[in-house]
């Protein structure tokens, strides 16, 4: 027993320092990922607390902000086209109880006009525009902005044509495929594998295993992007559904096990560009910045923005307002603005 544990202890050490010192220098062992974007202010739903969320309103004022990532998820309708909605079923967006693959697009209602913000209790936004849009409509407004396109449904056809208008407006480089499912997800992997892509829940709790036993730097990540809570904001601008998730000693714990400021920074050093949702103080913005947060993303596009001028905090977005006629897109695919909503259906 002895003279197992006098080759275990150095065996183990000699472990940890190698561990310890992959960590800090990830280089060694791994090639750095490079994105064609790098993105600071991301903006929620579209900056769901400026205007009516997911909207072409909202999407516009974003951009205007000069945002550098627009965050929106998809669904299909019952006669195939791919909107831009949260939620499946739209009684919380419009007051009418049914699921948008239920109804045609024509069918669609509109949103209401006032809107709870999800995660800054109490507030609410509106806007002019309360029409569902189409992910198409979207891509030919702003064809130069990157677009983290969520995939919260397991429908192999809405998988399929969400990739093939990728494809078609030439923006694989700059689309994330987002899921929490893993299930889901590979199959987004497999339809389009040139798209970067995040970290489902599965595999964002296999990185922390990971990395605390060790193991995180002598193993390859295929992801691009992480996208994670940050805990701090559970109970205070954020009610989650389920009660477990609002248990204090449960949110003490995410706290202290996901806020790693080495964590973060070991992802970053290999090219894993880390998002904290869903941020709207300041004081939260200057938190996880000082945690090494890529970006944050936020309800406020114009809050954050005016956070990042102050504190001088870089930003890859273009340093004048956004001409968003040249950003329209129709000309460059050869349609008319009207000709285009009638192609939306592929």
């Amino acid at each position: 027993m002895y003279r197992l544990l006098y080759y275990l202890f150095p065996a183990m050490g000699g472990y940890a320092a190698t561990s310890y010192y992959l960590l800090k220098n990830p280089h060694l062992l791994h090639k750095k990922k490079e994105l064609s974007f790098h993105c600071r202010h991301i903006s929620h739903r579209g900056g769901a607390g400026e205007k009516i969320e997911n909207t072409m309103e909202a999407f516009t004022n974003a951009v205007t902000h000069r945002t550098d990532l627009l965050e929106l998820d998809c669904h299909r309708t019952k006669d195939g086209h791919i909107v831009v909605s949260h939620d499946l079923n739209l009684l919380r967006q419009t007051g009418h109880d049914v699921s948008i693959n239920d109804l045609n697009y024509s069918e669609l209602p509109l949103y209401k006009k006032s809107l709870e913000v999800t995660f800054l209790s109490g507030h609410h936004s509106e806007g002019t525009d309360r029409r569902i849009p189409e992910l198409e409509e979207v891509f030919q407004k702003f064809p130069n902005i990157p677009i983290n396109v969520e995939i919260k449904e397991d429908d192999d056809e809405l998988i399929k044509t969400v990739s093939d208008l990728v494809r078609r407006y030439h923006r694989c480089d700059k689309t994330i495929w987002a899921s929490m499912n893993k299930r889901i997800m590979d199959k987004c992997r497999t339809e389009n594998p040139d798209m970067p892509f995040m970290f489902t829940k599965q595999r964002g709790l296999l990185l922390l295993v990971l990395y605390y036993t060790g193991l995180l730097p002598f193993l390859p990540l295929p992801e691009s992007v992480m996208e994670t809570i940050m805990p701090s904001i559970i109970n205070r601008t954020f009610y989650p559904e389920s009660k477990l998730m609002r248990n204090k000693y449960l949110v003490h714990l995410q706290e202290k096990l996901m806020m790693r400021s080495s964590l973060i920074k070991h992802l970053q050093d290999r090219g894993i560009q880390v998002y904290f949702w869903v941020l709207n103080h300041e004081l939260d913005y200057q938190k996880a910045f000082s945690l090494g947060a890529t970006g944050i993303m936020t309800d406020y596009p114009s809050k954050l923005r005016g956070y990042l001028n102050a504190s001088g905090q870089a930003s890859s977005g273009p340093e004048k307002p956004v001409n968003l006629e040249r950003n329209l897109g129709y000309q460059r695919n050869g349609l008319s603005q009207d000709e285009s909503r009638g192609r939306a259906k592929v």
